[in-house]
């Protein structure tokens, strides 16, 4: 299994890019310019609340540049990135809210972690060594991001690192049976802001039994700093040949069909909203990457012309799920701006969707023994 291979390689590319409380309102709202003019490398901290009788916190990792990232340790969430645009001009490109208690309302999964398995579960079955597995069916019939409660509302243990660039460490423990999964899954996520403002984020696990696990980040992205605007002028390239087709349940039907001549074809940068007309509900389907190797490689591009901002993504994983903000309906709110129709996307890095039902596609059954290993990097630069 592809992923299970310690990625090296990918961990000496990251490296060499990087050398090159409730009450509290330190997350998306707070003043981009003011929070970054005397902010100093590393990383801080302070107290955001409780969940499941447990301190939440907001950690901010800062680089050189005075580059901010935002994460607290309840689901993971990065709650802000705040880069300056091409005037100079600070402001976060991920849609984030205002305190804990916001994130508690349960929106769409702004900027989580997303486990024990990313995307959709058909039926919320799977069938694993001769037994059947029932899981939460949260998603109509079927089952989505990790159940009732996925690995985006629990509370992480959080390690904050400071040798060399600004980092953060978050471990669970996914217990034998929680949320349906069979094993008890031990699991690290690391977040590192690189100098090359840069977000690597290295996911590890390991099990007791055999169990699916397909973990991923759920940040909504809008390159002009503003949640108030569209994406639908941003620019996407998308290095895959190939998608995966979906039911009207948004449930891959097993075919892997090509992009050639299809609204599906982001081959070279075009404007998301040039074919989405063309696309039922909006683009939420899963790309097959053009990949040779299980090595860290640029597979997305993001670009904003207003801005001037460009997103780099880059992954170990044959997947990558875009989608483009369908279901915000303004409920919620970024920096004072309801999020509406459109108006962030996601560039989720994974295996495919409903994989543990189709034996084609790429295995992400975990065995004991085995480690789980992949790594994501977004690169936030200037046009």
């Amino acid at each position: 299994m592809t992923r299970l291979i310690c990625h090296a390689a990918a961990l000496m590319l990251i490296t060499g890019m990087a050398s090159c409380g409730d009450n509290q309102q330190q997350g998306a709202d707070s003043d981009a310019t003011d929070s970054t003019a005397a902010a100093k490398p590393g990383v801080t901290a302070k107290d955001w609340g409780e969940a499941d009788g447990k301190k939440v916190q907001l950690f901010t990792l800062t680089n050189k540049n005075g580059v901010t990232v935002d994460i607290t340790n309840y689901g993971g969430i990065v709650t802000s990135w705040v880069t300056p645009d091409k005037n100079g001009n600070k402001s976060s490109v991920v849609i984030g809210l205002a305190s804990l208690q916001e994130y508690k309302k349960d929106p769409p999964y702004f900027g989580a972690i997303i486990g024990r398995y990313g995307n959709r579960i058909a039926n919320g079955k799977f069938q694993l060594d001769g037994k059947i597995y029932t899981l939460a069916t949260n998603n109509g019939k079927n089952h989505l991001h990790g159940g009732n409660k996925g690995f985006d509302k629990v509370v992480w243990d959080a390690t904050p690192g400071t040798d060399g660039n600004p980092s953060l460490t978050l471990s669970y423990l996914s217990k034998d049976g929680e949320e349906g999964y069979p094993g008890n899954l031990k699991v690290t996520v690391v977040y590192t802001l690189t100098d090359d403002d840069g977000l690597n984020i290295e996911y590890s696990a390991e099990t007791d039994k055999a169990t699916p696990v397909n973990l991923t980040n759920h940040s909504y992205f809008n390159l002009t700093g503003d949640a108030g605007n569209s994406i639908l002028n941003h620019t996407l390239m998308i290095d895959a040949d190939s998608y995966t087709p979906v039911d009207d349940g948004l449930i891959p039907t097993g075919e892997i069909k090509a992009v050639a001549g299809t609204p599906f074809d982001f081959k070279t940068p075009t404007a998301i909203g040039a074919r989405i007309e063309q696309v039922k509900g909006g683009y939420d389907h899963n790309f097959v990457l053009n990949r040779k190797d299980s090595s860290l490689s640029l597979v997305a591009v993001l670009a904003d012309s207003v801005s001037g901002r460009k997103l780099e993504v880059y992954t170990t994983e044959p997947g990558l799920q875009f989608y483009s903000g369908n279901f915000l309906d303004g409920s919620f709110s970024s920096n004072g701006k309801p999020v509406q129709l459109h108006n962030a996307l996601c560039l989720e890095t994974q295996h495919f969707p409903d994989s543990p039902n189709k034996p084609k596609f790429p295995s992400t059954i975990l065995k004991p023994g085995e480690k789980y290993h992949t790594v994501t990097k977004y690169r936030v630069t200037l046009q």
